[in-house]
């Protein structure tokens, strides 16, 4: 069972980052646990984090949802979900996961999160096999946001065995 102390960071970034890269207010609607693997949004940024809290967060919404956020960001309106729109929204994930990670680690927690990844179209099997997935619905003025959280806290001494890290560093003579 994912601890709820792990919800608040994410649900206070997301209100953060929407307040502030869009100018949106957002009003939290009813906790449910996923039942099925299935996505039921068009549009879902994916992103892992592992470190002393380890798993999964999305991002679900509704390709209107998205075209309205790229669209306040970028200061044009998008009609089309093209690969800058799909890049702004897949940032708009990083963004906020990335905020939720510095509100974790102030809180004791340290962990890394993955690069985005962006999945479109509702019906999409994604499993997060033994992790339980808790949903909340966010509505803002550009539609609703649904963030998927299955979250654990890692076991002692095993904060880092799901994670390569891959960051290159110079070597010099």
């Amino acid at each position: 069972m994912m601890n709820v102390k792990f919800l608040n960071p994410f649900v206070e970034a997301v209100a953060e980052v929407m307040e502030k890269e869009v100018g949106a207010k957002t009003t939290r609607g009813n906790l449910t646990m996923q039942t099925s693997a299935m996505t039921t949004t068009d549009v879902t940024v994916l992103i892992n984090l592992v470190g002393q809290v380890q798993g999964v967060v999305m991002y679900g919404m509704s390709f209107e949802t998205g075209l309205n956020l790229v669209s306040q960001i970028m200061g044009q309106k998008f009609t089309e979900f093209d690969t800058l729109a799909q890049s702004g929204v897949s940032e708009m994930g990083n963004v906020i996961t990335g905020q939720a990670t510095i509100k974790l680690s102030r809180a004791g927690y340290q962990s890394n999160i993955s690069p985005p990844t962006m999945i479109m179209g509702n019906g999409i099997k994604i499993s997060t096999l033994d992790f339980s997935r808790i949903i909340v619905p966010l509505k803002t003025s550009v539609g609703e946001i649904d963030v998927h959280l299955a979250l654990r806290e890692s076991p002692p001494g095993m904060n880092n065995t799901n994670f390569v890290d891959l960051t290159v560093k110079n070597k010099t003579p």
